[in-house]
């Protein structure tokens, strides 16, 4: 790729808006979700640009009113995958031969339109299809997506600009090559700025991709295509499916231009993705590169110092926000006994004020989870909870799905440091405290790091500067996005990279130059102006 020349347009991270009470960007949003609530959604797969229908139709339904069928999307099969791979590699020789600044132009062009004319839809298919407030939704869908879309494009720049040194005589310049192959991009259903920018990431530096995104955000992955079509996208550059996890990897992986995976969701899935790449390593034309963030059992630990109202804040809003369905949500705390008490009274008194309903009411603070086998998981988790020795019901603990998956916001009280939800992710509003002894904090910090084998986010809260030290030095294995004296999620494009290692991921950083750089193959090219005429070294051989 050149090395770039031209100055790129001013990029910031986008203001987030704040949908207060009569405001014009709320009576806005309110309007757009009324008429997207009216269902009658039929949606295709987008494979070489084109709308792909079966016989296949699946429900959608919203997870906070199950009741309402919004409408039904078309599900493929394996021959679809295939469909989706033939069309990368027909795209891929002219979107690789792209100018980049054609391609950059795409994607900011995407975050134009998301940030203006497309805004209160991207709030609202993500508010209807995933259940998100209206606040969350604007940080993730809008703002958090717009970001990744411009500072990919910064990102790539500084790479393209990325070039050797070159002696008298000889000019060295780096070629910053696609991966030969497609790119298979597999999105969760938490973040929808996350399944825009998984495809987009590669694509951006060359790539083409197949797409299978959760089959519980297909609504917004629509949008998405939506939106980069009209900002330019060439057909087949980015191929939406709908299939089963195993129809998608059986092809996938099978294939001999398979270049790389782009993942966010579960560690058990992102392992059994990396045996099967394993197997068929042979297979090849050159070794995949394996992207991925997974799983978290994040934590929040407070030294004795530490101001409990600020804990209890970090508490509630780190576990509760999007129903702790974050990766990095709060899901266990520790806790010294001399806070206990303040902190459990301030996490009491926030949840006694928290609203948990519909997303269409913007005073609800907490709405459902994304699904039945997840409701089924976390009710069970409560009431294992209740009927066990070991463990105190301090706040919440009711759940209802008669209407929508609803999990009230839950504080359990571990007797027990190795108790099942101190260490098992579970990817609701639930989080498991110890109460510890400060006397005992090596031991308990040992415990913390060895508890879980994931390390995404954690955060340490203390007044004592020493302490801070002590404690960022001893935990420094333990989470790739590390917070002291603020709740562990809420990072930010450009300012917070994001990543964990361990079992939580490959630690790329979404969002960096780290990642985009997973996504090349660079080529070193010396050039000399004078070739050598003589083998001999100069007066090396002389008397």
């Amino acid at each position: 790729m050149p090395k770039g020349v031209y100055k790129l347009p001013e990029i910031k991270n986008e203001p987030v808006l704040g949908y207060a009470p009569g405001s014009i960007e709320r009576e806005t949003l309110k309007k757009t979700l009324s008429e997207l609530n009216k269902g009658g959604l039929d949606i295709p797969m987008i494979i070489d640009g084109k709308e792909i229908r079966t016989n296949n139709t699946k429900e959608i339904r919203p997870p906070h009113n199950h009741q309402n069928l919004l409408g039904y999307y078309h599900q493929g099969d394996k021959s679809h995958v295939q469909m989706a791979i033939d069309a990368a590699l027909k795209a891929k020789p002219s979107w690789e031969a792209m100018n980049w600044e054609s391609r950059a132009a795409i994607f900011l062009k995407a975050a134009d339109l998301i940030a203006g004319p497309y805004r209160s839809q991207f709030n609202a298919v993500t508010m209807i299809g995933q259940s998100k407030n209206a606040y969350q939704s604007e940080i993730d869908a809008v703002c958090e997506l717009i970001d990744f879309y411009r500072y990919n494009v910064k990102n790539m720049h500084e790479i393209y600009n990325m070039q050797p040194n070159s002696s008298p005589g000889i000019w060295n310049r780096m070629v910053w090559r696609p991966l030969e192959g497609f790119i298979f991009a597999l999105t969760p259903f938490n973040f929808t700025s996350i399944a825009g920018n998984l495809g987009a990431a590669p694509a951006l530096m060359g790539n083409t991709v197949v797409w299978k995104p959760s089959k519980t955000a297909v609504y917004s992955a629509h949008l998405i295509m939506k939106v980069l079509k009209e900002a330019g996208l060439p057909d087949g550059v980015i191929n939406l499916i709908y299939v089963g996890g195993k129809e998608a990897t059986d092809v996938i992986f099978d294939h001999r231009e398979f270049a790389g995976l782009h993942f966010t969701g579960s560690t058990e899935v992102f392992n059994s993705m990396w045996k099967s790449i394993a197997s068929n390593i042979t297979k090849y034309k050159s070794y995949p590169r394996i992207v991925g963030e997974t799983g978290g059992k994040d934590y929040i630990f407070a030294e004795k110092t530490a101001n409990a109202k600020q804990v209890a804040t970090a508490i509630t809003r780190g576990a509760f926000e999007y129903q702790g369905q974050k990766c990095s949500a709060a899901s266990r705390a520790y806790i010294p006994i001399n806070l206990w008490d303040d902190v459990k009274k301030f996490v009491a008194d926030d949840l006694s004020k928290i609203k948990t309903g519909v997303v269409e009411d913007f005073s609800n603070f907490v709405n459902a989870v994304i699904d039945e086998e997840s409701f089924d998981k976390l009710a069970k988790v409560i009431e294992d909870a209740k009927s066990s020795p070991d463990t105190e019901i301090v706040c919440g603990g009711n759940y209802d799905k008669s209407t929508g998956y609803f999990i009230y916001p839950t504080v359990i009280q571990a007797k027990r440091p190795d108790y099942i939800t101190m260490k098992e992710e579970l990817f609701g509003p639930i989080i498991t405290v110890y109460v510890y002894d400060p006397e005992e904090i090596d031991a308990v910090l040992d415990l913390l790091d060895k508890s879980t084998d994931y390390a995404l986010t954690g955060a340490i809260f203390s007044s004592d500067r020493a302490q801070i030290e002590k404690l960022t030095a001893k935990l420094t294995h333990t989470a790739g996005n590390f917070y002291i004296n603020d709740k562990p999620t809420g990072a930010v494009v450009d300012q917070q990279p994001f990543g964990g290692g361990r079992g939580s991921g490959t630690n790329d950083k979404a969002g960096s130059v780290l990642n985009l750089l997973r996504w090349v193959s660079p080529q070193c090219i010396k050039e000399t102006f004078v070739p050598a005429t003589d083998y001999m070294y100069p007066n090396f051989m002389e008397e």
